[in-house]
């Protein structure tokens, strides 16, 4: 049969044998769809649901009263309302992004192309990024509120280089937020730009050298090139948590009223408003607009296996 599809003539096409689904692997699927459905598929039809009622008439205004109904002007007036949060969290999103970004990826490239030799080094590095995972999310951000608070030694230190005013103060503003969000998802930035750094040919940047393209030229034309699968893979895991953060932008830890996001928005009327259609339609607009900024940059840097 081998060499009858060798030997086929030019043009003709050789029927591929027919790909049987076995039901035991069907039957091993079924765990996986029954947890994604259990825990992705209907919380999410529920908060669709819970996006589109109305206020309960018979329950006088009461707090958390809703009857089933389709009020889509609960998406009209979320955004008329809390505009300035959304685009605020996209803004803080983006900064935090290309921050983790600009120091994740010289990170990434020291470790994993220029440690590629030295093992233990490598692995040790790896191991201090990886280490903050081993405390909590709000103890580590907690943390840097006590850093940058306005009897912290950060503040103490540029205040006596006379590089920051006596009175001014760096918790509670946009720097602030950005800065924890940053700091909080560079190893989700890191990591996979390793991944793929670490996997990088270096015959390639060799072959640039030999054909006189200089290093900047090389590493543009190279190595930023085969580890984009890397880049996108990091943006994207540390973009789509840092917009729906409500932590970094508390009041109780870096932000203040006006630094709050909408992940701020969405827990303060689900937890206290209890305005619920409110809060879910604002969940809803937040995935779209994510699954929508996600689409364009990923269609746009041509990597839509990622996906």
């Amino acid at each position: 049969m081998a060499f009858g599809a060798f030997g086929a003539a030019p043009g003709a096409e050789v029927d591929a044998a027919p790909v049987k689904r076995s039901p035991v692997a069907l039957l091993l699927l079924l765990p996986g769809f029954a947890y994604l459905a259990l825990f992705f598929v209907v919380p999410f039809v529920s908060l669709l649901i819970t996006s589109f009622q109305a206020p309960d008439p018979n329950a006088f205004g009461a707090p958390g009263a809703y009857v089933p109904a389709f009020r889509w002007e609960n998406y009209t007036e979320a955004i008329v309302q809390f505009w300035p949060q959304i685009v605020r969290s996209f803004l803080y999103a983006l900064a935090a992004t290309a921050i983790a970004l600009a120091i994740g990826y010289p990170l990434a490239y020291f470790i994993g192309v220029k440690l590629r030799r030295f093992k233990m080094l490598q692995a040790l590095l790896l191991v201090l990024i990886i280490a903050p995972f081993f405390i909590s999310f709000l103890l580590r951000t907690f943390a840097w509120k006590q850093i940058l608070s306005d009897n912290g030694p950060v503040v103490t230190v540029l205040q006596s280089l006379t590089i920051l005013p006596d009175d001014a103060r760096i918790t509670g503003t946009p720097f602030a937020v950005i800065f924890g969000l940053a700091y909080n998802f560079i190893p989700f930035m890191a990591l996979p730009i390793y991944t793929s750094l670490e996997r990088l040919d270096l015959r390639y940047v060799e072959a640039g050298g030999d054909l006189y393209a200089s290093p900047v030229s090389t590493f543009f034309r190279v190595t930023l090139p085969l580890s984009m699968p890397g880049v996108v893979s990091g943006t994207l895991l540390t973009f789509i948590p840092a917009s729906g953060d409500y932590i970094n932008a508390s009041s109780d830890f870096l932000g203040s009223t006006e630094t709050s996001m909408v992940g701020n928005v969405i827990e303060t009327w689900f937890l206290d408003v209890q305005a619920y259609p409110t809060a879910a339609s604002l969940s809803i607009i937040l995935m779209a607009v994510i699954l929508l900024i996600v689409g364009l940059y990923v269609r746009r840097t041509g990597t839509k296996d990622l996906v």
